[in-house]
């Protein structure tokens, strides 16, 4: 039995990282006007946030096409891999994870094991690398009990800031009234991952002071969490220096949690816009040094 360890380009791991645990990518595609760009191939952060500000409507986003993914499942099998673990953002918000599952039912010779992570970004990211990092240390059904349990809230969580409402109303998600209603207020809502499905946590007055209300969440469950190797990650839409102060901030106050700093690439920001800020992390252990 030989495994790979697949995952989509929404965690945002780095390039490095992957390398040295070889750690495959399967790339989701954003569309500008009529051009489809694959993320982090076709497509620089820089180049994107210039190009989504100018638009009147959003970018559009799309799961990576099923023969992109036999492609990549082929190229594994000639390789001599048996079995792959493919982690995948929620399949409550993409149809990521369901190409997976069609594309592995299409190549023989190879077994897809598909992981609905429930939730995105470098968290999800998390699960790939537990599991390139201990599948030739344990059976494989034992590592997919692990990464189902690993994926569950207390084990794995997160909660993003949105800064600007701008790309929830252009997204449908609110009316201009609301947007106005809400940028009049300085509103920044709080979203967290329930049941797979981004949800609503709080809204609060201010980007400062949604940035102590999620310290304090975080707060609350580290305490549940004094003897595990946590490791966290900020995680910011295009907005590097405050994400850096707020991570070295956090370090001050847990030295004993690994933090690492990522960002949200075009597919995750054409939803959550610039400025935007996350906090996630895990109490499985895993190594993110590169």
């Amino acid at each position: 039995m030989k495994i790979a360890v697949v995952v989509d380009s929404t965690s945002y791991l780095p390039g490095r990282l992957k390398e040295k645990y070889d750690i495959r990518t399967i790339p989701l595609n954003v569309i500008i006007g009529e051009q489809s760009y694959k993320e982090d191939e076709d497509i620089d952060n820089d180049t994107f946030f210039d190009r989504m500000r100018e638009m009147e409507e959003l970018p559009r986003t799309s799961q990576p096409s099923i023969g992109d993914y036999i492609l990549l499942l082929e190229s594994l099998r000639e390789e001599g891999y048996t079995d792959a673990i493919s982690v995948h953002l929620s399949s409550q918000i993409s149809g990521t994870y369901q190409s997976a599952m069609t594309a592995g039912q299409s190549v023989e010779g190879i077994e897809v094991h598909a992981i609905d992570s429930e939730i995105a970004c470098y968290v999800q990211g998390f699960l790939a690398l537990y599991a390139a990092q201990n599948k030739d240390r344990m059976p494989l059904d034992d590592l997919l009990g692990q990464l189902e349990e690993m994926k569950r809230r207390k084990n794995t969580n997160a909660y993003f800031i949105v800064d600007t409402l701008s790309n929830l109303q252009k997204g449908g998600r609110l009316t201009n009234a609301q947007a106005l209603i809400g940028s009049l207020l300085k509103v920044k809502p709080i979203l967290e991952f329930e049941s797979a499905r981004i949800v609503p946590f709080e809204k609060i007055r201010t980007k400062k002071k949604a940035m102590k209300r999620v310290e304090e969440v975080f707060a609350e469950e580290m305490a549940l969490h004094k003897d595990k190797p946590v490791t966290a990650v900020v995680i910011h839409s295009n907005a590097e220096e405050e994400g850096r102060r707020w991570m070295d901030s956090l370090k001050q106050q847990y030295p004993g949690i690994t933090f690492r700093l990522s960002y949200f690439g075009p597919v995750i920001a054409t939803h959550l816009g610039e400025g935007a800020l996350g906090l996630g992390y895990t109490t499985y252990e895993v190594d993110t040094e590169y």
